[in-house]
């Protein structure tokens, strides 16, 4: 035995000094060996007992029974099956007559047997299926605590910083999986949380490219689609041993959700810093616009007055004529900014009257340059005259910069047409030109202050407010502004407000 000992000894130390990992020497019996140790002393204690007690066959039986029962739930149906064996064994030597033989003979003995072993399958059956139930409930109940926990997580989304990196890790993180891939397709960029695998990233990919689901394969791979209100905005795949379909099914969900939010707030966001802006930069205009008021007041009063007084040489009068011109245009610009920044106003009252379109349209006409700028102005009015309740004078400015705009951007010496109609509810007037055509693209924005769409800037001045002004008016007075434009008809600007009923 010592020689043995030092053998391995020795075999153990020239492992280590070659830098070999030295084989671990259990000395201590598994956990199962210790408990069929002590289930067959038990089994022996109890025989020894019943036999020196004398126990009756049917209380040794029961005995035997109760042992079949403990092995089939505490094991399973072999050590049952063992159990049913050794039991029937020790009944026929120790109980039956002839004592101390091995005889199985009778019908008792075999029922017995049959007994044993039956009770044994049933409930080792039984056993087994509780432990799976138990098991799928601890399953499920991991699955809720990871679901709830990055439901959880998914509320402490930095608002500042990208959504995808931080709703990979919240989900690497609360269902403990092994890597994580989320493909974001608005910036074609896929973040990552765990170990960085090539494949997983792959595969989130490829999800959103085919527009469909992958189950678990031999890599326990799974991706699924972001999906909100059956529109497709992402897809996410995972790699990890303890997944299910359910639980992807649930994390795809919540990513989703999270990822629709965070874009939702970060579109809030957007649009109140815009509020915030254009009401600042309403404020500072109103405020110029007032405080221009008086001094181009004063200086047009001045320049029409040198003008009256009929004592200027040629080259004076035209200079002062400059002047008069461009102070009117400025005085123009300013009470376009007063009449804006009175539009935004949300308590804004419009005074109503009755009006008749074509009076409106004459009033505009009347307010255009003389010649109209070497176009040609064509009115199609109906003989029966519409009428509308408004504001006539908010009404002839809107007007006026739909047919200013058109007479700027139309091609020199075409034909620009006003036409009135009556469709449905609605008075309907169109102001249409032959120019360039307005981009799709453009159709929505050009509504909005200062805005001008790409290219325009050289056709003709301007600052961006007067269809702005044109759509406040509208919408004030319950109607709507709309484009229609393309290179071949030309652009047609509509103007709706509602009627009044019947006609003039």
């Amino acid at each position: 035995m010592g020689a043995e000992y030092v053998t391995l000894a020795t075999r153990t130390s020239s492992k280590l000094e070659r830098g070999e990992p030295a084989r671990r020497i259990n000395k201590f019996p598994s956990r199962k060996s210790v408990e069929y140790l002590a289930g067959t002393t038990i089994a022996c204690a109890v025989t020894y007992a019943a036999f020196h007690l004398h126990f009756t066959v049917p209380t040794v039986c029961c005995l035997y029974l109760l042992m079949v029962v403990l092995a089939a739930l505490r094991w399973g149906v072999w050590e049952a099956t063992a159990a049913t064996i050794a039991a029937f064994l020790f009944l026929d030597y120790f109980f039956m007559e002839p004592l101390f033989t091995l005889r199985v003979e009778g019908s008792a003995n075999w029922i017995a047997l049959g007994a044993f072993e039956f009770v044994g399958l049933v409930v080792s059956n039984l056993s087994v299926r509780a432990r799976q139930q138990a098991s799928i409930a601890t399953e499920e109940r991991r699955n809720l605590k990871c679901l709830y926990e990055l439901s959880r997580f998914v509320l402490l989304l930095d608002r500042h910083e990208p959504p995808g990196q931080q709703i990979a890790l919240f989900i690497q993180r609360a269902i403990g999986v092994e890597s994580v891939a989320l493909f974001d397709p608005s910036s074609a960029r896929t973040d990552e949380a765990g170990a960085a695998l090539p494949e997983v990233r792959d595969l989130a990919r490829n999800a959103w490219v085919q527009d469909s689901d992958s189950d678990g394969n031999g890599e326990h791979a799974w991706a699924r689609l972001l999906r909100v209100d059956s529109k497709s905005i992402g897809a996410i795949a995972m790699r990890g041993q303890d997944l299910n379909p359910l639980v992807m099914d649930a994390t795809a969900s919540i990513a989703a959700i999270a990822l629709e939010r965070s874009r939702t707030l970060e579109n809030e966001a957007r649009a109140e810093a815009a509020r915030q802006s254009d009401r600042l930069r309403t404020a500072v205009l109103d405020a110029l616009a007032h405080a221009f008021k008086t001094p181009l007041t004063a200086i047009r009063a001045a320049s029409s007055g040198l003008l009256e007084t009929g004592s200027l040489r040629p080259p004076e009068a035209d200079l002062i004529a400059l002047i008069d011109s461009e102070s009117a245009h400025l005085t123009d610009l300013a009470t376009r900014l007063l009449q804006t920044a009175r539009l935004d106003k949300s308590d804004i009252s419009v005074r109503r009257e009755e009006c008749r379109i074509s009076s409106l349209i004459h009033g505009t006409l009347e307010r255009l340059p003389a010649g109209f700028e070497g176009h040609q102005v064509d009115l199609d009015i109906p003989s029966q005259d519409a009428s509308i309740r408004g504001n006539g004078e908010l009404i002839v400015v809107a007007l006026l910069q739909l047919v200013d705009n058109a007479l700027k951007y139309s091609t020199p010496g075409s034909q620009v047409t006003i036409k009135a109609s009556l469709a449905a509810q609605d008075v309907v007037i169109s102001v249409h030109n032959q120019g360039p055509a307005i981009r799709p693209e453009d159709r929505q924005s050009i509504f909005d202050r200062f805005y001008r769409a790409p290219g325009t800037e050289h056709l003709a001045p301007g600052t961006g407010l007067g269809l702005s002004i044109t759509r406040k008016i509208a919408e004030a007075h319950g109607g709507r502004t709309w484009v229609v434009s393309d290179e071949r008809d030309g652009t047609t600007f509509f103007f709706a407000l509602p009627a009044t009923q019947g006609v003039l």
